[in-house]
């Protein structure tokens, strides 16, 4: 017979957005967690991400 894996679920919030997330690791710093949207907004020059996803999210303006 089979044995289940027991996977643990930790959830984490993030600290600017309160979004919440599910991984299956344990965050070694969990005050420290943002969303990739919270570290764009912190880090504006390091947004590489291509055109239209930034239209899909509306970071971007329609011109």
């Amino acid at each position: 017979m089979a044995r289940k894996k027991h996977i643990q679920i930790f959830r984490y919030k993030c600290t600017m957005t309160d979004e919440e997330y599910k991984t299956t690791r344990k965050a070694p710093n969990p005050d420290d967690l943002v969303s990739v949207n919270a570290y764009y907004e912190l880090n504006p020059e390091m947004d590489d991400r291509p055109d239209h996803i930034k239209l899909e999210l509306g970071i971007l303006d329609q011109e």
